[in-house]
Order: structure tokens, then sequence, then C-alpha cells
């Protein structure tokens, strides 16, 4: 696994107030699907989604979110990288909270947990392509 974060995502109750928020901070959103709020940032996103859906998406009751619900995305260059990192991750002493596998925006994603209990998607977004480097940004380079 390459040594880079690529999305936060945050768990929101109200994902428009929410972005609001952030807008009022001067920030800018990225044009994304319905359900998703994205700002790129200088090397990483900051992505809103809303908590019970990322409560769906981690196959896990939004009681055990909390609030303040975060996970740390790594994406790779194409699908088949993610069940492999998944794999290793388990190995390695993490659970998999999500197997690899298709989601609705046309991606593919897979979620463990660290031995800590920290949450995080491996992804593959066609529609953000890394740079040669590994950088992401939400719309591609």
């Amino acid at each position: 696994m390459e040594q880079r974060i690529s999305l936060i995502t945050l768990g929101v109750q109200d994902v428009e107030a929410s972005a609001q928020f952030y807008e009022r901070l001067g920030w800018t959103r990225a044009e994304s699907p319905d359900g998703v709020v994205a700002f790129d940032l200088m090397s990483q996103t900051l992505g809103l989604y809303a908590l019970d859906k990322l409560a769906e998406d981690l196959n896990l009751p939004i009681e055990a979110l909390g609030t303040g619900a975060i996970t740390l995305s790594h994406n790779v260059r194409d699908a088949e990288e993610v069940a492999p990192l998944l794999a290793r991750a388990e190995a390695a002493g993490a659970a998999i909270l999500r197997p690899a596998g298709p989601v609705f925006w046309g991606g593919t994603i897979g979620y463990f947990q660290s031995p800590d209990g920290h949450i995080w998607e491996i992804a593959h977004n066609p529609y953000s392509a890394l740079s040669p480097e590994g950088a992401f940004r939400w719309n591609g380079y």
C-alpha cells in the first residue's frame, strides 16, 4: 500500500448543511454525484456523505459510528487492485467490513477496520485517475 490518503470522508447528519459550513469557510465544491459533496484540497479531497448512507456502505449499524464518523480512503489505479489490498490489510490484522465490489457511482470499493478501529476505504474511481505520482483529485488530472 502506497503511503498516502486520497479522500477523507466525513459522515454527517445533514450533507447540505455541512457543505454550507465549508462554503462559509471559503471552500468551493467540486462537481460530484447526488448524495456526495466534495471539496478538492491541495493533495486530497474532503467528502461529505450522509451518516446513514456511510453506515450502510460500511455494513455497520449507524449507532456504531457515533459522532464525527470518518473513513480514510486510499485510491488505486485500477479496480483489480482493490481486493488484493484488502487481503493484505486482513493479513496484517484488519477486519474486512465490506469486500471489494462495485458501488453506485461506478467505481469499486471495499472497507477494512484497522486494529485501532480506524476505518479505511480502498477505492478505484474511474472518473478520478491518479497522476503518475499517485496524486488524487476528485475529477482526475
